[in-house]
């Protein structure tokens, strides 16, 4: 589990970021916590938009990569300082990263309140429609008289005061795992892929047995295809069937494409087996994806696709370390959808990006440092997950 911790003010001297900062430190055995800083984040301005600027995305990013929020607040003047105020209206305007997201609420303040009422007004607000945060109720950690609270290592000297704290953030560790057990159980009801394409759309060629050898000539013949020197009028061109199979074939990746009956339809590299990164069979055109893959795999095809088709995501990438130390290459599996938006399918595209990563290094001068091996482009943990889909290639 990783946690954030947003520092409510903007002050050099805080000791709201010295409370988040022990948490970190102290506790780092229950959970990891990264302390975030509001310094950089501008005064909110309707008429200003910057909700695009590095500051208020960085932000962005690192709240919805995260399981759950920390938010340490001071009280001025019977509320929480301005500075933390104006965040929470940029993170309310145009995005929206603290919506459904696990948030605990710490607060220091030089008198004995603790910063209270600055608290009861964050929890206010935190609940606002366009915040729409899942705060941990109870549990307030009022850190009074502030001054005399840390030794000079910033450690909280009462050890019942850090007793305390620690019940309170292992109370908001149970809370976001029952949160994140509710998120995956509603992601669980999606509903079920038939991957045997025993349906039909608008598309499908109906009278022809989808698992023949020949599906691809009895097809086109039923259906009066064109092929050859027929032209084919596309949204911003006229090719000929001809010029669209040398185009895609020319293609340096490997395409297929599924349609949104699950029914296995077309790839561009027709090429021996062991000659591909994904092999295909010229016979498997026309079959349902369950016949494509081996039936161990169907659950993870069939929530690729899920992902897909719900609209959860628009791409899964999954790096297939199967291919030597000599390729890093990656399967893209990329929604589909018509002008209206519906789902019309999957193109997977497949490719090496090792050889793109050493061009770009040679023209740009460049290393690769840390945790990646510069010679293989690859990464050197033993797991590879994309960061935007959370697919694993274990």
């Amino acid at each position: 589990m990783k946690l954030v911790g947003i520092v409510g003010s903007n002050a050099d001297l805080s000791y709201n970021r010295m409370l988040l900062n022990y948490m970190s430190k102290a506790f780092k055995n229950l959970v990891e916590i990264e302390v975030l800083e509001i310094k950089d984040i501008p005064l909110f301005n309707q008429s200003d938009d910057q909700t695009n600027s590095a500051p208020i995305q960085y932000l962005n990013k690192k709240i919805l990569e995260a399981d759950g929020v920390i938010i340490a607040t001071p009280e001025h003047n019977r509320s929480i300082p301005a500075a933390l105020k104006s965040v929470l209206e940029w993170l309310s305007f145009k995005i929206h990263p603290l919506e459904d997201k696990p948030v605990m609420i710490v607060g220091a303040s030089y008198y004995d309140q603790g910063s209270s009422r600055a608290q009861l007004d964050l929890r206010q607000i935190l609940d606002a429609p366009g915040v729409n945060a899942m705060v941990l109720p109870g549990n307030e950690f009022l850190l009074g008289k502030v001054k005399q609270a840390f030794d000079e290592a910033g450690n909280l000297k009462d050890p019942k005061t850090k007793s305390f704290l620690e019940g309170t953030l292992k109370k908001f560790i149970q809370f976001v795992s029952l949160v994140t057990k509710l998120e995956e159980k509603e992601a669980a009801v999606l509903p079920k892929e038939d991957l045997n394409a025993t349906g039909k759309v608008e598309t499908t060629i109906e009278g022809v047995n989808m698992a023949a050898e020949d599906w691809v000539e009895v097809a086109a013949e039923k259906v009066g295809a064109a092929e050859g020197s027929d032209y084919v009028k596309l949204n911003r061109g006229l090719l000929t069937v001809d010029q669209l199979n040398y185009f895609l074939s020319s293609m340096p990746m490997e395409i297929t494409y599924a349609d949104d009956n699950n029914q296995f339809l077309y790839y561009n590299h027709v090429l021996p087996a062991e000659e591909m990164l994904a092999s295909r069979q010229p016979g498997q055109v026309g079959n349902p994806l369950a016949n494509c893959h081996p039936e161990a795999s169907l659950k993870g095809v069939e929530w690729v696709i899920q992902q897909l088709r719900s609209g959860a995501t628009d791409c899964v990438r999954v790096n297939v370390p199967t291919h030597g130390p000599d390729k890093y290459v990656v399967h893209n599996y990329q929604a589909i959808h018509d002008e209206e938006g519906i789902y019309k399918g999957i193109n997977e595209y497949i490719l090496d990006f090792k050889p793109i990563v050493e061009w770009y290094l040679k023209q740009t001068g460049q290393t690769l440092v840390g945790d990646v091996d510069a010679v293989s482009s690859a990464s050197t943990k033993d797991d590879d997950v994309d960061a935007v889909s959370s697919a694993s290639v274990k």
